[in-house]
């Protein structure tokens, strides 16, 4: 089968892949549509380390082709969308409702592929640049079959990270003011989150103004390509602020332009050493930093909940879906992601 292998120097779309069969609590899926996450770029410019060879992908939907002993939430024919949460599911922060903090979900990669009689890693526990992949049971989400596959497809990680992480982690409330710091498809999903949330004014900052337009249609009241006329709009500071590019100085302009009892929340990656400053007579003021993983999300749930809303009108998905690649495509598609041609880019299989 087809998929997208990163050895360490090059990524290539192999035909020779081959995917083991699902084992208990385990799901088989046939991919139908992958997002293109900077996740995925990270893993290749070395911004995520990661034992290769891996199969790239963690942002997919399809169809559940088979199921291993013990699955019942799930059947064969089944649209899915997928996490990348492999969560244990009985250890204490499961227990707790945090399942981004279980420890058998970080740092444990697997090896259900093989290629050429070699094995080969899986990225973020879901590789969904495959034609098929094994999943635990837990990160497979059953969705309406009425919701279009490449759309769903963005729920697993750009939705849950962004809307996520203004629901869950920073838990914006009506009325309060809100700056996203980078416009791309984690930005737009804060942006929209915010919108859900209630917040009343949202400040998009982005240095490419072609994303204006979009930026505003996801709920951006207001657009500036710099944050130097935030407090223009927000004279006494944004009561959250999240950054959404992964740049220090970015950080630390999302620290210096809270409100008092504002939160900064971090989602954008940078390099695993980068330091970031601020000034700590700036946090007396009851200000906070929150780091997030995943949108602090509970995919079971939340990707449930924002399947229903996609379909109310409340949730955009279709607009998130820039371009879609055959997977023949993916350099193409790379480019166009490096150069921020695109909202989020979705291969096909």
């Amino acid at each position: 089968m087809r998929g997208v292998v990163f050895d360490g120097k090059q990524v290539e779309v192999v035909d020779d892949l081959v995917v083991r069969d699902p084992g208990p609590g385990e799901v088989l899926v046939a991919i139908s549509a992958a997002g293109l996450c900077h996740s995925d770029l990270s893993v290749i410019d070395g911004t995520i380390p990661f034992p290769v060879p891996v199969v790239l992908g963690h942002e997919g939907a399809g169809v559940v082709e088979a199921v291993g002993a013990g699955v019942t939430h799930v059947a064969a024919g089944d649209h899915v969308s997928l996490s990348t949460l492999a969560n244990c599911g009985t250890c204490a922060q499961c227990d707790r409702g945090r399942p981004t903090m279980c420890r058998q979900a970080i740092g444990r990669p697997g090896k259900p592929f093989t290629q050429g009689g070699r094995s080969v890693y899986q990225f973020a526990s879901n590789s969904a640049f495959a034609e098929r992949t094994v999943v635990k049971a837990v990160q497979v989400v059953r969705i309406p079959k009425d919701i279009p596959l490449p759309s769903a497809a963005l729920i697993g990680c750009g939705v849950l990270t962004g809307v996520g992480a203004v629901l869950n982690r920073a838990k914006v409330d009506r009325g309060e003011s809100v700056l996203v710091i980078g416009t791309g498809g984690i930005g737009l999903n804060v942006i929209q989150g915010a919108r859900i949330a209630g917040a009343l004014r949202i400040v998009a900052v982005d240095a490419n103004p072609a994303k204006e337009a979009v930026a505003r249609q996801f709920g951006a009241t207001d657009f500036l390509t710099s944050t130097e006329g935030v407090k223009d709009l927000l004279p006494t500071g944004a009561d959250h602020a999240f950054e959404c590019v992964g740049r220090v100085e970015l950080i630390r302009q999302a620290i210096d332009l809270l409100d008092r009892h504002g939160q900064a929340v971090v989602l954008g990656v940078p390099p695993a050493s980068a330091e970031a400053s601020f000034l700590v007579s700036s946090m007396y003021l009851d200000k906070s930093i929150l780091g997030c993983r995943y949108g602090s999300s509970r995919p079971q749930r939340d990707i449930a909940l924002y399947a229903e809303l996609y379909r109310a009108g409340r949730l955009l998905l279709d607009e998130l879906v820039t371009e879609t690649y055959p997977v023949e495509d993916f350099e193409k598609a790379r480019a166009d992601a490096e150069a921020g041609r695109v909202a989020r880019g979705v291969l096909t299989f």
